[in-house]
Formats: structure tokens, sequence, C-alpha cells
């Protein structure tokens, strides 16, 4: 039996990314599947039951759906050089920008890649229409692309970017790349030598989207150069053993990334579990949708409304759950690092819905 597992997915999804530097950073031996419509259609969606990507095939032919899930499942068969730090305020850090990355910086890396057509959809039409079929003629696979791209490019007001936002968005997502160049000109990645499951988040967005798209792309080789690099290392496929920042150390420098995620998802993510409450009084024993109607989020200053999207809190479960097990003197120490980030009693106030995924769907535990 091969040792080697099979990833499903594409160069340019964002969540594909997360997982494919996760493999090549570990030293996983891996092979990569296009995830064309003939293999949604023989594979993805018999095995997951769901239409996402990306999937891992395990060499014993366990399939696994979902970024989390899957690091989290590699990470128990390859606890060496863990993605998860063993310190109290570095774990807890890193798994709260790990939802940082996985569901916020979607709306800038979404905005970069649909807002200059000119620049970047000849380039991701092609990608869209490899989905489709790989060996058509160039212009055909553009036209394909075209059509299934449109249904991507659709979404936008979905997530709240809109002509009111788009300023917004990117005022803020240049202060993050400002706050994120000043770390990576000091340190080779969030934590120090080695990646944490934060760096995997970022790397998602940052890599499938912002740094592969032609616009974004050429924006942070020429503003970021040390982000570039970070990204750089993140895809190389070149596995890392390197440690941790000794002593529980959080850099200054993530102190405006974290107070940046306090300030525009934190409300949202509260928002969220106070929405999914009335939703299920009207909806008992109802499996949870993707999601539960429209909420205000502010960005810069801007306000506008997006769809709530209940995912989001089993994603913000973990890092809530691990604070809540913390005691005494970490408990204090992480309580004064969450005073200083913004998220104040955030966390010590729990979660009212607490979510499981069971076969890939989302449920109330």
């Amino acid at each position: 039996m091969s040792d080697r597992y099979t990833l499903y997915g594409t160069s340019f999804s964002l969540y594909t990314g997360k997982v494919r530097s996760y493999l090549g950073k570990k030293g996983i031996p891996f092979d990569e599947v296009l995830s064309t419509a003939r293999v949604y259609k023989k594979f993805i969606i018999p095995r997951t039951g769901v239409r996402y990507i990306p999937v891992l095939q395990t060499p014993q032919d366990e399939v696994y759906q979902d970024t989390t899930r899957i690091i989290e499942r590699l990470e128990e068969r390859f606890p060496q050089t863990s993605a998860y730090p063993d310190q109290p305020k570095q774990k807890l850090v890193s798994l709260l920008l790990e939802v940082y990355a996985d569901e916020w910086l979607v709306i800038p890396a979404m905005h970069y890649r649909w807002a200059y057509q000119y620049v970047n959809q000849p380039f991701i039409y092609q990608q869209f229409g490899k989905i489709v079929s790989p060996y058509l003629p160039k212009f055909i696979r553009g036209w394909l692309g075209k059509k299934l791209g449109s249904r991507f490019k659709g979404s936008l007001p979905l997530l709240g970017i809109t002509a009111k936002s788009d300023a917004a968005i990117e005022v803020s997502f240049l202060g993050l790349l400002a706050d994120l160049e000043t770390h990576f000109q000091n340190h080779k990645y969030l934590m120090g030598n080695r990646p944490c499951i934060a760096d995997y988040g970022f790397i998602g967005p940052f890599y499938a989207h912002l740094y592969h798209d032609p616009y974004p792309g050429a924006l942070i080789r020429q503003q970021a150069p040390a982000v570039a690099k970070w990204i750089e290392r993140m895809i190389d496929g070149k596995s890392e053993h390197g440690s941790f920042l000794e002593n529980d150390v959080i850099p200054d420098t993530l102190l405006a990334v974290l107070k940046r995620m306090a300030s525009e998802q934190l409300p949202v993510l509260l928002d969220t579990d106070e929405k999914l409450s009335d939703w299920r009084k009207s909806n008992p024993d109802t499996q949870i949708p993707r999601s539960i109607g429209k909420h205000q989020f502010t960005v810069e200053g801007v306000s506008e409304q997006r769809v709530i999207l209940p995912y989001s809190l089993w994603m913000f479960k973990r890092p809530v759950d691990f604070y809540h097990d913390l005691q005494g003197n970490e408990k204090a120490e992480v309580d004064k690092l969450l005073a200083k980030a913004g998220f104040a009693d955030a966390l010590s106030k729990g979660l009212e819905n607490r979510l499981i995924r069971p076969d890939n769907t989302l449920t109330f535990a």
C-alpha cells in the first residue's frame, strides 16, 4: 500500500492552499489531483456528501473534508513539529488567528479577485475553465470559466462586498498588510521559526487569492516584500522543523493583528451566536443551513449587510473551549493578553450555541 496522501483541490482555491502548505511543511508525501467537474461527480460528492474542496484521501482510503478537520486528523498521525503550540498564550492566539484568517480574510481575498476585472479576470477565467475541462482549447476554457466564475463573483454582496464597502475593505487590508510586514521583518513565521495553525490559516487567502492573482500579487510584492517572502516560504514545499518562541512570548507585532480581529470580526461572531439562538427557537431539531439571514458588520467606520454564517461559530468554539480549559495563573496571563488585544471578556462568556459537524453537516451539539 502506498504511503502517499491524495489532495483534491485547485491551485486558486483558498482552502486547498491551507492544506497544501501544511502537507509540505510537515513533510507528508502527497499527490494533488485537480478537482474537475468529473472528479466532483465521480469522487468528491459520493465520498463526502458535499461539493466543497479540499478533500484529502489517506493511504488507508479514508476521506476527509474541511481544512480544520483534515489538519486535526493529520496532527494525530504526525505529532512531531506540531502546528499547535504547547504554551497557552501562543496556542490561544494561534487558534484565534486561524478563525480570523479562515472566516474573515475571505472578504479582502474575494474583493481583490473580482474588483480588478481587466487585470485579474482573464487569468481567473482560465483557471475556472480548467475545472470544467482542462484539455479544451484556451478560448473555450476562458468562455466556460467565465460562466462558472460568474457564480462566485455573484456571491460578493452576500459577503458584504459592495460599492459601499469596497474602499473600506481595501483600507483595512492595507493596514493588515502593513502590520504583517512589520511582523515578518522580525520573525520567520507568526510564532517563531516554524508555522503554527494560524500561518496555515493565513496562507489560504494570502496565496490562493491575493498572491496567486495578478493585481493583489503585484500589490503585495511592491508594498510588503517581507510578507511576500513569508508566502514563498509557506508554499515552497520544504519541511520545517524550527521552534516556536520561548517562554510563551506573543510578539508585540501580532497585537495589531489581534486588535483588528477584535474590532472587525469579533462583533460579527458574537452577533452570529445571538442570531443563531433566535433562529433555533423557530427551527427546533433542524439541520443548520450555511446561512440564516443577514446582519450588519463594520470595517473602517463603514457599515454594510452580510449573510450570517453559523459555520464560523464552529471554528470560534475551538479557541473558546481552549480558553475555558485554562486554570490559575495560565488563565490570568491569558486574560491580560486578551484585554490588551481588545477581546476583554469575549471568550469568558462562552457561546450559547455549541456546534458539531458530523458527516460534514453542521448541527447543534
